[in-house]
């Protein structure tokens, strides 16, 4: 009897072990095949390039019309860059890049390469943080590097058309009478000088900001938009394209304020809303084209989409918190305005309240 309850416990332990082992074998295939192209998701070529396709002309104009209402809204005093509610609209596109960074690309980059499909613990330190702040450094170093060199450029020419002037009058007639009877308004020129020269700086610092904004948020716009060409899952895509749609809409604002400040030429302002609106389903496009031999969950492209995405991350942190909102909420007009100092909190809580609830869908 007691040899039948040994052999009945060992046969019970034994059962025990196989029934472990039979539910422990499919989490670790589970596990193995979790670098499957989009983990088991179904895949409908035909009906994904339908909203692809949706995707590319739903973009296209919200990120036109974003882009759009803030340079054409120079014609609408309300608009205009001097007014209040300029400053508001730029607090909330401020707000939207902000999160756009923090809660959409750096998030991404860190899930790319932290990513089990990589070996285990390929980088040995934090990666993805480290290129995000040598990408702010740098975005730093391009700033100040290219705001300098345009201030140079900008005096040298100033003070050579100076002294053209200096040198036509010297070869006048009646120099002498002519510097006495000025004397008093020569003091006046001065202060507008001065204040023609500090105009002039801000200018440039503008032009350097829309440039440099503008280079981040195409960075990630491309990857974006790889990403979504290049799947085949209607279940995936079906959501991006409306969270993408808005996201472009207020970024476009953000960069389209940016670009009205720089008062650049007519001609250099449509390249730079084209070339903004068309990089996401250019993207696309791309996405669409490499779909056959593009695999979302390999090597190769988790690094590359991560280092981008962490480089964007770093360069749209970077403009949204120096360039963007330090620089408006800075702004003397501003600091001494009390309602419109409010409001502009209100809009940027609203603006990175608004992206940071789109992370839900993309």
């Amino acid at each position: 009897m007691a040899n039948f309850l040994a052999t009945s416990s060992s046969y019970s332990r034994l059962r025990h072990k196989l029934l472990l082992i039979l539910l422990i074998v499919p989490v670790l295939v589970s596990a193995e095949c979790s670098c499957d192209l989009q983990n088991g998701e179904k895949r409908n070529r035909k009906e994904a390039l339908t909203y692809k396709l949706t995707a590319i002309a739903s973009i296209l104009i919200a990120s036109g019309i974003g882009v759009c209402i803030p340079i054409l809204g120079k014609r609408i005093s309300a608009l205009r860059p001097e007014n209040s509610l300029f400053f508001m609209i730029k607090a909330f596109a401020g707000g939207v890049i902000l999160a756009t960074g923090f809660i959409h690309v750096l998030p991404d980059a860190f899930e790319n390469l932290t990513s089990p499909c990589l070996n285990e613990d390929p980088w040995g330190f934090p990666f993805t943080g480290f290129i995000a702040m040598m990408s702010a450094i740098g975005t730093l170093m391009v700033d100040t590097f290219a705001t300098s060199y345009y201030k140079r450029s900008h005096f040298n020419k100033a003070l050579h058309v100076t002294r053209d002037e200096e040198q036509i009058g010297e070869h006048a007639g009646h120099v002498h009478v002519h510097t006495h009877a000025t004397h008093g308004h020569a003091h006046g020129s001065s202060a507008d000088d001065t204040t023609s020269d500090s105009s002039s700086s801000q200018l440039i610092r503008n032009r350097v900001i829309s440039q440099v904004l503008e280079l981040g948020i195409v960075v990630h716009s491309v990857i974006i938009g790889i990403a979504l060409g290049a799947s085949e899952s209607p279940s995936t895509i079906k959501p991006l394209v409306a969270a993408l749609t808005f996201h472009q809409f207020f970024e476009g604002m953000g960069l389209g304020g940016c670009i009205s400040q720089a008062k650049f030429k007519r001609k250099a302002v449509t390249i730079m809303a084209l070339f903004f609106s068309l990089t996401t389903p250019i993207g696309i496009g791309i996405g669409i084209a490499i779909s056959n031999v593009y695999t979302e969950n390999s090597q190769t492209a988790l690094i590359v989409e991560g280092v981008f995405n962490s480089a964007s991350a770093g360069i749209l942190i970077y403009m949204a918190l120096v360039d963007l909102l330090a620089e408006d909420f800075m702004n003397p007009k501003m600091q001494t305005n009390g309602r419109l100092l409010l409001g502009a909190y209100i809009s940027l809580l609203l603006g990175a309240g608004c992206m940071s609830l789109l992370a839900k869908w993309a």
